[in-house]
């Protein structure tokens, strides 16, 4: 048997030329202390963490496969939960910039996440209209609630009680008290989709955001502060603005309360904030202290607004009281009049200033810093980071950009690429500028701004690049100086495409203009300087019928290959321009093709999705091979073989064998429409360019390749994703309500529950060993060693039932009720009798109670029906009470402990404190002795 033919693995390396992706949103995260100062950003499937002073990334979040739709930094600063397109949510530590924690429970994309005051727990909404909370400290969710009929846009905790507020593009606001999972009030009020959400007044407003220019403001009073007898007039009446009578009658929130009786809220409506965007609400957010509020809509202007705290709306109400008992005064009238001065809504929230940024604005994210001064993030749709700082103490706030990021990417899509021919510098060109980047470093070498790029190559030498723009020109640039050194209009529509002729005299360029232009390079006399500059000369010209899409010369310069936009690629000789073959099939125009580089194949990719390898000799089509689900737009050969890289609109780029006409590999990575590829001079290195704004470095390993593994892989991948559609299970006897299991059947989950199964097989196997040794035993008189499991030895000589509580000790947190719910129910009596041996032992008895309560839920009807299990369901009630109570006498002591240790540590630190403060006060003098000093020396 002769050897199969050996591939090498290519493997993404690196991704760059993305500042941040406009799918997720901004946040800022504390890294090494500093508040306000780094800022974490959505870049495709990464999270790209950049020093906003610097300009510098300092850390890389590296997620999978899908793209990044949303982030949260924890309350305490430490973590950053980050949700994905396909619906998991990972969080992340900023420490470690590991991932930690897992969750899957949504089949959408995350829309929002929010943590709870404390950060124990995270609420999730999703495009599938399902609101998941999970218990981030038991790494585990707590239910699903269902009540939304479209993508969930905003979710909120409350503070002070245990409620959750949901928004989304159904129109509707939901509370949801979360003792009882029950959606207790909706709000029907909008006309249009809720598109934000934020909670000011310490809780007792409500402002949401929708698709008109109007910003709705609702008035939140609680019950029970209305019917607790002690508290204060003035706070019971606290919440009611006065532009709640202005409004129109169907401007009035319906609201739907499902028990009357259990109400926890009233939700009236208090008037509006009109924002001076026309479009709708992209995204409205308050500071952590709800001191400011912003807002932006699909422009490039963001709106901030001002809410008064209650001590300003105290101070500014007695000095209305002043100015209308003057007025009354002056106008001889009776005090009645003056006790109904009020604020109005305009006047508690007031407008601070617009922020404009040079770009539509996709999301922002702001902190106060202790200096009284507002710092805010945008994330701009054209790849760009910005920071703005507000002086909130200055009489007239306004905000001034302090840092800008922009280096690390191109404003637009990346429409050409090319490599050296040193392998070591890479040119991409996009509609504002060309970059040149360090293939190593990764790092922006030269900016150079040009017209729209369409084609590039480097002039041999590679101390010069041509490129090839929209309108028609040549553009030539130093790359020593990053100048421009000469443009030549060279057609009349767009240069489609350009390709440098194998003796590296010259060049060959192809136009809309339906001509083929011949140019040969040349050293000219430089006014400027004495040197001579290198310039471009046209030598000849091929007029065609057609619009030329794309040239190729032969490697030995015999011949030129044409693609036309007639759907055919023409085939000249070089020298006299001469006819030679027509290479016609394709239904559409070819937009990409190469020449092998013995001559022998070009291969042809089109928009009709094909690829077709023909022989250059005959013109005769070997093979044509469906190569993508859309067009293909870029097609290059491997130097010195037959394999090529073929990339389309479908984010895939693909590796063929021209010899034996087969698939080899499908890079993936991209999220949208490949647009072009450039491989490296001596193979090892490819470079992509995306719709997603991303560059892509993928790496030829020394992995050898075999297809049937490769198809394997393939295989097993499209099972996991058919497992994500499926069906969830159903829990026997439960009708659908509000609130469900928070977790999803995955791939994990299956192995984990076949895991299970299998650690009960062996137990049952071992079990049944034991009897049958015993009886050998007994019928032989004496002791007969007993033949040890591999498995069992492996865990260090563990007895079976303690190897089933390792392998449910494995299970995650987060999918152990997942697992459990596609367990077989033959499996459940041995798991019971299992838990009551290891619950009596007092063994992970957290673990085990959970499960046990899941599976009595599940299987409730069986358990009970069957008289086998009565005895050992008896023995579990009466272990688990007294296991469970042990623990919590174990919990309590602890907590009464680490409670007196904080109130000595408490007690200690209050000493130190004072002493800590006096030294800053007496060095505060000290500095204002110097200032002094220094002011009286310069007068």
């Amino acid at each position: 048997m002769g050897l199969t033919r050996q591939y090498l693995r290519y493997a993404p390396a690196a991704v760059f030329g993305l500042v941040g992706s406009a799918k997720g949103n901004a946040a800022f995260v504390t890294l090494r202390g500093e508040r306000g100062r780094c800022v974490a950003v959505p870049a495709c499937e990464h999270v790209f963490v950049w020093d906003a002073r610097k300009g510098e990334k300092v850390l890389i979040l590296k997620g999978s496969k899908h793209e990044v739709s949303c982030l949260r930094p924890s309350p305490d600063g430490l973590n950053l939960a980050v949700g994905y397109e396909d619906g998991s949510i990972r969080i992340f530590s900023l420490l470690s910039g590991e991932a930690s924690i897992a969750f899957n429970g949504h089949k959408a994309a995350v829309t929002a996440l929010q943590y709870d005051q404390l950060g124990g727990r995270l609420v999730s909404g999703s495009k599938d209209t399902d609101v998941i909370v999970w218990d981030v400290i038991n790494e585990s969710g707590l239910y699903r609630l269902k009540g939304h009929k479209d993508a969930v846009t905003q979710v909120l905790f409350l503070k002070e009680k245990n409620l959750l507020v949901t928004s989304g593009k159904d129109t509707l606001v939901k509370w949801w008290d979360l003792d009882t999972q029950h959606c207790f009030k909706t709000l029907v009020g909008h006309r249009t989709e809720v598109w934000g959400m934020a909670l000011v007044s310490k809780e007792k407003r409500l402002i949401t955001g929708t698709a008109d220019s109007e910003l709705r403001v609702w008035d939140i009073t609680y019950i029970q502060e209305l019917e607790d007898p002690d508290e204060p007039e003035s706070k019971k009446s606290k919440g009611s603005s006065p532009g709640a009578e202005k409004d129109d009658e169907e401007d009035e929130a319906l609201e739907l309360d499902e028990s009357p009786e259990e109400r926890l809220l009233k939700c009236s409506k208090a008037g509006s904030i009109m924002r001076e965007g026309r479009d709708r609400v992209v995204t409205l957010a308050t500071d952590q202290m709800g001191k400011i509020l912003a807002c932006h809509g699909t422009d490039a202007v963001l709106e901030v607004f001002s809410i008064l705290s209650e001590e300003e709306i105290k101070k500014k109400l007695e000095k209305k009281m002043k100015k209308a008992k003057k007025k009354a005064k002056q106008k001889s009238e009776e005090d009645e009049h003056t006790g109904n001065v009020e604020l109005s809504l305009q006047e508690e929230i007031q407008r601070v200033t617009n922020i404009r940024a040079s770009a539509k604005i996709k999301s922002f994210d702001m902190i106060i810093s202790p200096k009284e001064e507002l710092k805010i993030v945008l994330l701009l749709q054209n790849n760009i980071i910005e920071l703005h700082t507000l002086n909130l103490s200055a009489q007239v706030p306004q905000a001034f950009r302090a840092s800008r990021i922009t280096i690390g990417g191109h404003r637009s899509d990346v429409r050409t690429l090319a490599f050296s021919s040193d392998n070591i510098a890479v040119l991409s060109g996009a509609a504002e500028s060309v970059k040149i980047w360090n293939r190593s470093t990764l790092q922006c070498i030269r900016t150079m701004d040009c017209e729209y790029a369409l084609c590039s190559l480097f002039v041999p030498g590679d101390r010069q690049v041509i490129v090839g723009t929209k309108t028609g020109k040549l553009q030539l640039y130093d790359l020593a100086s990053g100048s421009l050194m000469e443009t030549l209009n060279a057609h009349d529509g767009a240069v489609w495409s350009i390709a440098l002729s194998p003796d590296q005299h010259g060049f060959v360029t192809g136009g809309a203009d339906k001509c083929v232009k011949f140019w040969d390079f040349e050293l000219v006399k430089d006014e400027s300087s004495i040197q001579k500059r290198l310039s471009m000369k046209q030598v000849r010209i091929l007029q065609l019928d057609e619009d030329v899409l794309c040239v190729r010369y032969s490697p030995n310069q015999k011949l030129l290959a044409v693609s036309l936009l007639d759907c055919t690629v023409k085939v000249f000789y070089t020298d006299t321009l001469k006819f030679f073959l027509s290479l016609y099939g394709h239904k559409l125009p070819v937009l990409c093709m190469d020449i092998s580089y013995d001559g022998a194949l070009i291969a042809t990719g089109s928009a009709d999705r094909n690829v077709k390898i023909w022989g250059l000799d005959f013109g005769d089509c070997h093979r044509s091979l469906f190569a993508h689900d859309d067009s293909v737009m870029y097609l290059q050969f491997v130097a010195k073989s037959h394999l090529f890289f073929t990339a389309g609109k479908d984010n895939k780029i693909k590796q063929w064998d021209a010899d034996k006409f087969e698939h080899i590999q499908t890079l993936e990575g991209h999220h949208q429409e490949v647009w072009c590829l450039a491989l490296s001079p001596n193979g090892d290195y490819i470079v992509s360019a995306s719709h997603d704004k991303s560059l892509r470095l993928w790496e030829r390993t020394r992995e050898p390749l075999i297809l049937e593994e490769e198809r394997e892989m393939q295989r097993e991948a499209e099972y996991e994703e058919s497992v994500a559609k499926e069906e969830q299970p159903v829990v026997a006897g439960e009708t659908q309500g509000e609130t469900g299991l928070a977790g999803k059947k995955t791939i994990e989950t299956i192995k984990a529950a076949e895991q299970i199964m299998e650690a009960i097989e062996l137990y049952r196997e071992e079990m049944a060993k034991l009897k049958e040794h015993k009886a050998i035993c007994k019928a032989a008189g004496k002791e007969v060693p007993f033949p040890a499991n591999p498995i069992l030895r492996a865990y260090g000589n563990i007895t079976p039932s303690e190897y089933v509580l390792e392998v449910f000790k494995k299970v995650k947190s987060s999918e152990l009720e997942e697992s459990l719910l596609v367990l077989p129910f033959s499996y459940v009596p041995d798991l019971l009798r299992l838990f009551n041996e290891h619950i009596h032992l007092g063994a992970e008895i957290e673990l085990l109670c959970r499960a046990l309560l899941f599976l009595l839920k599940i299987h409730f009807g069986q358990i009970t029906s069957n008289q086998m299990l009565v005895t050992v369901i008896e023995n579990l009630k009466k272990t688990t009470i007294s296991r469970v109570s042990e623990t919590r006498d174990v919990l309590g002591f602890n907590m009464a402990g680490l409670q007196y240790l904080k109130r000595e540590i408490e007690a200690k630190d209050e000493v130190m404190f004072f002493a800590d403060a006096t030294d800053r006060f007496e060095e505060k003098k000290r500095k204002r002795k110097k200032k002094e000093k220094m002011i009286l020396t310069v007068v």
